[in-house]
């Protein structure tokens, strides 16, 4: 299969996998608000969020049975299902059969996640990686600006009952889309040593090393990432700058990134670009850093649409904020497709479905973590000090590299 399909076909079901997260975390809190749903039980909807971490209990089940083109199939179908159904209830009083919906469409959600992620490395060789990361997180983020911000403007113009139509109606489309997908054979002699296969992978010299990288390399990217947000309007700045600058653009100045660190990736090997790309993703913070420190002048005009976004660009202080944010936009996508690269390929293609979800729990963990924490440490020592102190949160991950190097075989370990 030529390298030009594969991505093809990873593009589609990283959309696919992008999908339901947008829904379940942009379009439904939202969702509920209009409805006058309180604050507090909005906040309860994170916890709906919990298959995501937990997946890895119920993965060994896509390594044992069947195709992963089936899971995904499967999946895909129960989110049109479940999606249709959401309009079904009374969104002003979620119920009992209103959260275990939710829920369901999490799980469903999760465990595509573990049947995509472990076809991806079925389908790319070695020395692919790059470019694959390059585009999956670029779909992935397109799916979430489409369901989020989409299927957000189609509700607030069409109402909400045609938005989760129209979501339900692509879920089927992808789910019928997944079946075209080229098959990727696992014996089944493989299938039913997936315990041991694991066990083997956990016993291999350097794995401890492999979990630390999975755990920290994000971790001075993620700890900041919460509080971006916040910071803009503590210095003054608008929800509409947010949107359009922080979420919008930044999303984009993201998928930039990750194209770019996808192709250096493929270029540099992965070891050579996990460091620089790493290392890069981390300085970037000490631009939101250094805003802070200088603490400018709060801006003089109000920005409430693009054409006040024009003319707004000549106040040096929001032109620092802005600088700062696509430079950490950008380089965030670089060190994440360095890292899922990294992910992919220590994982063994007859047995991904456990492995990657094993390292994407760890991801997530320390993601969660960091983003708990962060508020108080914040509020505690102020900005300034928190997003510099970041910078050095991301060290413990670039400095395991050189232990993980006997996981990595590419271009970068045969150059030595």
């Amino acid at each position: 299969m030529t390298l030009r399909r594969k991505l093809g076909w990873l593009a589609v079901l990283y959309f696919a996998e992008g999908m339901p997260f947008g829904v379940v975390h942009e379009l439904l809190p939202l969702y509920f608000k209009v409805h006058g749903v309180s604050l507090a039980a909005i906040g309860l909807l994170s916890l709906v969020g919990l298959p995501w971490i937990f997946k890895p209990l119920w993965s060994p089940l896509v390594d044992r049975f069947g195709e992963r083109r089936f899971w995904i199939c499967a999946c895909l179908a129960a989110l049109a299902v479940q999606c249709a159904a959401v309009p079904l209830f009374d969104p002003a009083v979620p119920g009992l059969a209103l959260w275990a919906l939710m829920l369901g469409m999490a799980f469903a959600s999760a465990t595509q996640d573990i049947a995509i992620d472990a076809y991806a490395i079925g389908i790319v060789d070695p020395g692919e990686e790059g470019d694959a990361n390059g585009v999956r997180l670029t779909a992935a983020r397109i799916a979430l600006i489409a369901s989020g911000g989409g299927l957000v403007l189609l509700a607030s113009q069409y109402g909400w009952n045609l938005a989760f139509v129209v979501a339900a109606v692509a879920f089927a489309l992808l789910a019928l889309m997944s079946t075209a997908a080229p098959r990727i054979a696992v014996p089944a002699a493989e299938r039913r040593r997936w315990l041991a296969a694991v066990g083997v992978w956990l016993k291999r010299p350097g794995v401890w090393a492999v979990f630390g990288v999975a755990l920290t390399y994000k971790l001075g990217d993620t700890a900041m990432g919460r509080m971006v947000k916040p910071f803009w309007i503590d210095r003054g700045l608008t929800v509409a700058e947010v949107g359009v600058v922080s979420s919008t653009v930044g999303m984009f100045a993201t998928i930039a990134g990750a194209v770019v660190g996808g192709r250096l990736t493929a270029r540099w090997g992965i070891l050579r670009a996990l460091f620089i790309l790493g290392l890069a993703q981390a300085l970037s913070n000490l631009g939101y850093a250094t805003v802070a420190f200088l603490d400018p002048p709060a801006p003089h005009t109000t920005v409430a649409s693009l054409a006040d976004l024009w003319s707004a660009l000549a106040e040096p202080a929001r032109l620092q904020i802005y600088a700062s944010s696509l430079l950490e936009s950008f380089t965030s996508g670089l060190g994440t497709a360095a890292f899922l690269a990294f992910l992919m390929h220590v994982c063994d293609k007859q047995h991904a479905a456990v492995q990657y979800a094993v390292l994407s729990a760890l991801f997530a963990l320390s993601r969660d973590g960091a983003g708990a924490v962060s508020g108080i440490a914040t509020s505690t020592f102020g900005y300034g000090p928190w997003f510099a102190f970041t910078v050095l949160l991301a060290l413990p991950g670039l400095s395991l590299i050189p232990a993980v190097r006997g996981w990595v075989h590419d271009r970068d370990t045969a150059d030595g």
